[in-house]
């Protein structure tokens, strides 16, 4: 019942591609098309429900289809983090703050329920649930630190990316080089590449005058899209040649 994809170097440049995308579609939605942060967060949330009944439903991992989930916890995270944070007051740091607490109690639940927090391997529907709402939780959480860390901390949308950029790195020297743990290391740069692509998001759609490329939520999200499109594809051909390989084994 393994239905995540390998922890490979192609699945992270996936992750923030996504979470990316996420950022300037939800901000498409809700700021450019004047949707608003709560209708939007509705629409979005009903459509992370669709794309979960499908991934739940399915037996095996399917790229396309893991994909679409993990885009759809991003927008609905942006819409949502901003809906907090601006419409009902709480502010970047204090909304963060939030949702660091709700994630800890996501994966406090799920370490007292299963006794691991392995991400690796799916193996029953409940540890599915809890992997869901952890991605969608942390997710979430990235929208309002990424926006903290461009908006309230004074380091701007490119000296923010580049602070979380340089977290993932160590991170990244962490797995290769020491001993910590290798579950603990995962969530942990799960979460950063989530505020990694809310500020690369910012950086993209913001104008010149605030610090940004000003692709605008249009330009960047189609280019976004495609790319994320192109590397699903090139997932789901590398799954069916293993799969080929398997059969001819």
């Amino acid at each position: 019942m393994n239905k995540l994809p390998q922890i490979t170097l192609a699945f992270w440049v996936m992750k923030i591609c996504a979470t990316t995308l996420g950022e300037t579609a939800g901000d498409l939605l809700s700021m450019t098309l004047n949707v608003g942060y709560a209708l939007s967060s509705l629409i979005l949330i009903g459509l992370f429900f669709a794309s979960l009944v499908g991934q739940l439903r399915s037996e095996r991992y399917h790229p396309a289809l893991y994909w679409t989930v993990i885009l759809t916890t991003s927008t609905a995270g942006t819409t949502m983090s901003d809906f907090m944070d601006r419409s009902l007051g709480l502010g970047y740091a204090s909304g963060s703050a939030l949702l660091v607490s709700l994630l800890l109690l996501v994966l406090a639940a799920w370490r007292m329920s299963e006794k691991s927090l392995a991400a690796d391997h799916i193996n029953s529907r409940r540890v599915e649930l809890f992997y869901w709402g952890a991605i969608l939780v942390s997710n979430t959480l990235g929208t309002a630190l990424g926006d903290y860390l461009a908006d309230d901390s004074g380091l701007g949308f490119a000296g923010g990316a580049l602070l979380i950029g340089g977290l993932i790195a160590a991170v990244a020297l962490a797995y290769r080089f020491t001993r910590v743990s290798h579950v603990a290391l995962f969530w942990l740069a799960f979460v950063l590449t989530r505020p990694f692509g809310a500020t690369v998001g910012d950086l993209l759609t913001k104008s010149h005058a605030q610090g940004g490329l000003e692709l605008g939520t249009i330009g960047a999200s189609a280019v976004l899209g495609a790319l994320l499109i192109v590397l699903v594809a090139q997932a789901a051909r590398n799954q069916r040649r293993e799969l080929l390989v398997g059969e001819a084994g």
